[in-house]
This record gives C-alpha cells, sequence and structure tokens, in this order.
C-alpha cells in the first residue's frame, strides 16, 4: 500500500494556472482507504476547485489506478468530458497519476503526495513508478517521475552524459528527461522546466506519527494486527 494525502489547495490552483476546465480522478484502492482517494474527497476537490472558479468538467473514481489498462478502459467512457478540459487532476499515489497521463492527451497533475509505510507497495508493477517522495513534482514534468525515471534521480534537468536520448548509466535506455521533455512538448507545457524544483527534502519521506499509529502501519510490519 501506499499512503497518500492531499496537497494543500493553492498547490494545486497553480499547477491549474493555466487551466480553467478540468477532469477529476479518483482511486478507490490505496488513495480511498486513507481517506485520499475516494469518492468523497473527490467531491470535496471538485467543491474547492468551483468555488475557486474552476470548471469541472466531470469527474470518475477507478477502482485501482496504478493499473493502466483498467484506467484506459474506464477512461474511454468520459471521452466527452475529458476532451472538453484542458487538465486532470489525480488523487492518488505518484503511480496513479502517471498511469493516467500515459493513456490521456492532457496535462496531468497530482493533488497528492505519497509517503511511505516502509513495506511492500501493492501495485500493477509497470513503466510507472512511485519512490514515495512525500512531495510529488509531477505538475512539473508532464507526468512523468524524474526520480524514478532518471537513473540519477535529477529533478531540474538530464545529466550532461545523457547523448541522443540515452542515458549514460545504461545503455540503450531512455533518458529519463528527454521523455519528460517530449512529453513536455506535446502537452505545449515546455515552459514548466523553466520552473525551479527544490531538492527533495528526505524528512518529508518518513511516515508522520499518525500514519506510524494508524492500522495501516500495522498491517505492514510484521507481526502486525488491526
Amino acid at each position: 500500500m501506499i499512503v497518500s494525502k492531499r496537497k494543500p489547495i493553492e498547490q494545486i490552483l497553480h499547477a491549474l494556472r493555466e487551466d480553467q476546465k478540468v477532469f477529476l480522478v479518483g482511486c478507490a484502492g490505496c488513495a480511498e482507504a486513507v481517506g485520499a482517494g475516494g469518492e468523497v474527497q473527490t467531491g470535496e476537490l471538485k467543491q474547492e476547485l468551483e468555488q475557486a472558479g474552476k470548471v469541472v468538467t466531470g469527474w470518475v473514481v477507478i477502482d485501482f489506478l496504478c493499473n493502466k489498462t483498467l484506467v484506459g478502459r474506464r477512461l474511454a467512457r468520459y471521452l466527452e468530458p475529458l476532451e472538453e478540459a484542458s487538465a486532470l487532476v489525480v488523487l492518488s499515489c505518484g503511480v496513479g497519476v502517471q498511469a493516467v497521463s500515459a493513456v490521456v492527451e492532457q496535462p496531468t497533475y497530482p493533488a497528492n503526495d505519497s509517503i511511505s509505510l516502509g513495506g511492500l507497495s501493492g501495485v500493477w508493477r509497470s513503466d510507472e513508478r512511485c519512490a514515495t517522495c512525500g512531495n510529488c513534482v509531477l505538475e512539473y514534468t508532464g507526468g512523468i517521475c524524474p526520480v524514478t525515471m532518471c537513473a540519477k534521480g535529477l529533478l531540474n534537468g538530464p545529466c550532461g552524459g545523457s547523448q541522443n536520448g540515452e542515458c549514460e548509466v545504461e545503455p540503450g535506455r531512455p533518458c529519463g528527461w528527454m521523455l519528460i521533455y517530449e512529453r513536455l512538448k506535446q502537452l505545449n507545457r515546455v515552459e514548466r522546466l523553466k520552473e525551479f524544483v527544490p531538492p527533495r527534502d528526505y524528512s518529508k519521506m518518513l511516515p508522520h506519527r499518525e500514519v506510524r499509529e494508524s492500522r495501516f502501519w500495522a498491517l505492514e510490519r510484521e507481526g502486525g494486527d488491526l
């Protein structure tokens, strides 16, 4: 399980500063279990965005956003409100945000930050990964995680060793930042690369006290019980 928590509404609105019409996607898996992505939370975010003057063209809560095939099939039922929206906001861990971004043509932004429980994550393994940084930066990188897709986890562009779109660490591996650039170019959001992303604050990756005292923390520990 990956635990996620809502970003402040100010951060979400900053990510949406170029977008007026928005489609919301919630997760009925881990995010709903921790009270950060189910129908209730998606409805609450809808109200907050509308109060801020945004137009929510539609919303859906999908069982497991880490299953990219399921995400694509479910979103296919909402083509009209999706096409009307200029961006999507996803209430899930970073894996869900990346999975949604991979199957749509609009910018996709995280509503949540992800933190670790210190155990294994129950997700469908694919190219999408979440490092549970506690401060998701996917709104800057076109929905592609620079921490997991870049072999060096760089946050503000490629290293000097990247040549012809290939990673210097592993020959044949695509440079994560080249993938990010190409995605942002496709989304007409290349200017987001001009925004500086602060270094990772590793303290945010640690489970907070309220998480350590929750039943989810107990389930992740060997011999833990409810």
